[in-house]
């Protein structure tokens, strides 16, 4: 018993408010049960079917979050406990790559569909982030690995909103996103490429707060079934990532 996680009264607090209400079910196992069996499996990384006893049955703890999943459920509640403007000052966009498991293929639509390709370190998943100024997750997406990290910093800062300064590593060095920032008022703390002809200039003391974001994907990889992806769907997976993210970071 003294291994297995449970959900504390603080994180419960936060959580049950943004759970759909009056579920059917006569012998129904709660939700608090269920979300402490979803977080024991993706800290230790064990197989549904291998879930304790103590949460309820497997295939309940699994459904529940596959239903929840489908409803972006997880994502919904992260997206209300950030709070409103706390990237405005400051954030950080950067990506992380995270292995497939071979039983994370065969989802529907083939592995493209799904978040999944080639790169240098095998078949691959992004994850694709904006933290605040303490390095707190506030905007998730998922790629396959393949996909150029440049690519994906329209939609973040979309969906991020106006921001004062965006630091970021030269992987970001691209014109398009720097007119973007020019024309936002925003600050891009982004070193040049090297073979930029005219070489950029950019905060170097603040470029150095970049290390919360690394930091930030370390913390989430300790999360066992978010450091190997083995989910087929890639909305599973960005669900686990996200309660992940809220459970390590916003609660």
């Amino acid at each position: 018993m003294s291994r297995l996680f449970w959900l504390n009264d603080e994180a419960w607090a936060a959580i049950e408010p943004h759970l759909p209400k009056n579920q059917p079910g006569a012998r129904r196992v709660d939700d608090r049960r269920v979300i402490s069996g979803i977080l024991h499996i993706l800290k230790t990384g064990c197989r549904w079917e291998d879930c304790p006893a103590e949460y309820g049955p497997p295939t309940t703890i699994y459904n529940r979050f596959n239903r929840w999943s489908r409803r972006q459920l997880w994502s919904g509640i992260l997206d209300a406990l950030v709070a409103k403007g706390v990237l405005a000052l400051s954030a950080s966009i950067d990506s992380s790559y995270v292995k497939a498991h071979r039983s994370a293929h065969g989802g529907k639509g083939g592995p493209k569909a799904q978040a999944i390709g080639p790169s240098r370190g095998g078949q691959t998943t992004k994850i694709h982030a904006v933290t605040d100024l303490l390095g707190r997750p506030a905007v998730l997406r998922l790629t396959a690995g393949n996909v150029a990290d440049v690519t994906m910093a329209g939609p973040l800062m979309d969906a991020a909103g106006r921001v004062r300064c965006l630091i970021a590593d030269k992987g970001y060095d691209a014109n398009a996103l720097r007119r973007r920032l020019r024309t936002e008022g925003a600050q891009a703390v982004i070193p040049g490429r090297s073979n930029r002809k005219v070489p950029i200039e950019y905060d170097e003391a603040r470029y150095k707060s970049r290390w919360r974001i690394e930091a930030a994907f370390c913390r989430l990889k300790d999360f066992r079934r978010i450091a190997t992806r083995y989910d087929k769907l890639a909305r599973n997976f960005l669900s686990a990532v996200a309660l992940a993210t809220l459970i390590a970071f916003w609660v």
